[in-house]
């Protein structure tokens, strides 16, 4: 899966909106450490705290379900 979609949907949509992992960070309130982790594929975003995944998709302006 990897080597077919090597981006995730976080990292696409992050980049479609032109925000930086830092920003992200910065306006979600979470760690740019786990955020990179999460496009990385170090740690599973389907997994994530549900707050992570609201705060998530309230700055990206999009459905929880389009992050995983």
């Amino acid at each position: 899966y990897r080597f077919a979609k090597p981006d995730t949907n976080l990292k696409q949509i992050r980049q479609h909106m032109d925000l930086s992992q830092r920003d992200l960070a910065v306006l979600s309130d979470i760690p740019i450490r786990t955020i990179q982790q999460y496009e990385q594929r170090q740690k599973d975003l389907s997994r994530a705290r549900s707050e992570y995944l609201i705060a998530l998709s309230r700055v990206l302006g999009c459905d929880p379900s389009r992050l995983i």
